[in-house]
């Protein structure tokens, strides 16, 4: 009895918490119920695929929010007569988890319901869903139960915020949502809560909840209530949103990022990413100590786009070779020098040496890089994942790999000899992995991107090194023209200040002449710390015609 009294009062403190939980889609949230051995799992996971999908995909246009400043005519027409011919009958769950999981991601997280409010499974709260349509099955379980053949984790994305609700009751459509009374806020919460209970108790076990919009308090205090052992993402920790950190986090974190521009199937006007760039993207979160949750957008007759399909299996076969890189990793002391990622594990024993700037690397080619943050020992070993180095094909070179420690660091060569494309021009990144070596530095420092005002001379930049001790001299910051979250990926590459002297507090500035007045730039402080340049996350300036 006692036993049963201390889990009510756990579960009694936990409503509570949710009740004043406050927390922004890309941080972390102190109401975190998340199992520690869950968390070691999406550690250990390199990435995911995010699948956006919904009846407003027969236009071609944003999920849901194109109903925010709506007109009469357009709402009554989407809510009325747009899900009635909405039919994926070509949606092949199986071919789409074969292919996800060809491509190295661990779980995937399927679009139940988007701010819209359209239901994509059979629910009892509403006629707006699914079955409802010339589909009339319920395409929700046919993707749980693909998925959990294929032995990758259940997901879950669900949106608390509802336009349909709010067009019941005549509410104006827009985000944040405007206040309810207290009556419609309590209606709004128990709607919320019986579609949770629904995904949660009708589908088996779901691996993992991705919240998005607010109130976010019900849905989690509902899903750890009948799944305790789900692993929520947006909502209980960190999700920043088509971008990366620009530094190390310790925290566990992922980012959710698009192919193209857009989250749902956009016929027109779509600009995509190349595969080069997705696997970029993969390799930094990884080597940032995060997870990359990639997302496609199924046509509306379910099919995956071609272009989609194309750079899903370019990522599965870049996959295949270095797998390890990947999987169960951890950050290395510095997440990069220059175009070489890092990735660790073994406690830092291993060492992935990811070479993304191989474009004109031949094969056949030999190619040398000396690695400052990495010193040998007796017992190092220098490989290529997924070649032998001791054949290339229609040559008898030697291809074999070395190593040689200097007094500026460990340089490796290395030979590019398996052959992937039949023009011989594999442009994707190279993998050379490093057995029984050790950092050169215990720990990177902490490098903090602090605020900047308008000088006479341009604009001043501010960073500061957390628990300085001195041995740091000098820093820097990079700056680039910021075009907007969803454009950070197609803006001109970063630009190094002059460098700056750090003084006893572990503060430092620059003065930058290149910000021009009424454009928005983002900056971000770099430490060098024994000739290893340290990173900080970014901000963004804006700076006033004057």
């Amino acid at each position: 009895m006692a036993r049963i009294f201390s889990f009510f009062l756990v579960l009694l403190s936990g409503i509570a918490l949710a009740q004043n939980d406050v927390v922004t889609d890309a941080e972390s949230s102190e109401y975190n119920l998340n199992k520690p051995e869950r968390v070691e799992w999406f550690r250990n996971t390199g990435s995911g695929l995010f699948i956006h999908f919904s009846m407003d995909s027969q236009l071609g246009i944003v999920i849901s929010h194109a109903l925010v400043g709506a007109s009469k005519d357009f709402e009554d027409r989407y809510f009325n007569e747009l899900y009635k011919t909405f039919n994926p009958y070509r949606f092949d769950p199986e071919e789409l988890v074969t292919l996800a999981k060809l491509a190295g991601m661990k779980y995937i997280v399927f679009t139940t319901k988007h701010h819209s409010g359209f239901c994509m499974w059979d629910t009892k709260t509403t006629e707006f869903k699914i079955t409802n349509t010339r589909y009339q099955k319920d395409i929700l379980r046919e993707y749980v139960d693909a998925t959990r053949a294929a032995g990758l984790g259940v997901g879950f994305y669900f949106s608390p915020e509802d336009f349909w609700f709010l067009k019941q009751h005549n509410i104006p459509i827009d985000r944040p949502v405007q206040p309810l009374s207290p009556e419609l806020a309590k209606a709004y919460d128990d709607y919320t809560r019986q579609q949770c209970e629904e995904l949660m108790t009708n589908y088996g076990k779901i691996d993992v909840l991705f919240i998005d919009g607010d109130p976010k308090a019900v849905v989690k205090e509902t899903s750890w209530r009948l799944q305790p052992d789900i692993l929520i993402t947006r909502g209980a920790m960190k999700t920043p949103e088509q971008v990366l950190p620009g530094a190390q986090i310790d925290e566990p974190w992922l980012s959710c990022i698009t192919m193209g521009t857009a989250w749902q199937y956009q016929p027109t006007n779509e600009r995509y990413k190349s595969g080069g760039q997705l696997l970029q993207l993969l390799i930094e979160a990884r080597a940032k100590g995060g997870s990359l949750l990639l997302n496609v957008g199924p046509k509306p007759n379910g099919e995956l786009p071609i272009e989609q399909e194309n750079r899903l299996r370019e990522m599965a076969a870049w996959d295949f070779i270095n797998h390890e890189s990947m999987d169960s990793v951890r950050s290395w002391v510095v997440s990069h020098e220059q175009d070489i990622w890092f990735t660790s594990k073994d406690n830092r024993n291993t060492l992935y040496a990811i070479v993304t700037n191989a474009q004109d690397w031949r094969e056949g080619t030999r190619k040398s890089f000396t690695l400052q943050s990495v010193k040998a020992t007796p017992n190092t070993r220098v490989s290529v994942l997924g070649q032998n180095s001791r054949i290339i094909e229609y040559r008898d070179d030697d291809i074999s790999c070395r190593y040689t420690q200097t007094a500026e660091g460990l340089e490796v060569s290395v030979v590019k000899a398996q052959r992937i494309y039949d023009d011989h021009r594999w442009p994707n990144p190279v993998v050379i992995k490093l057995e029984h070596i050790e950092p050169t530095i215990a720990r990177a420092v902490k490098v903090e991107t602090l605020g900047s005002e308008p000088a006479q001379a341009g604009v001043t930049l501010h960073g500061v090194i957390h628990d300085y001790d001195g041995k740091v001299q000098k820093a820097y910051f990079y700056v680039r023209p910021f075009a907007g979250q969803v454009e950070t990926l197609y803006v001109s590459p970063w630009k190094k200040t002059a460098e700056a002297t750090v003084d006893k507090s572990g503060n430092f500035s620059v003065t930058s002449s290149e910000l021009q007045p009424g454009q928005r730039y983002e900056y971000k402080a770099v430490a060098i710390q024994s000739g290893l340049s340290v990173e900080a996350d970014s901000k963004v300036y804006q700076r006033r015609q004057r």
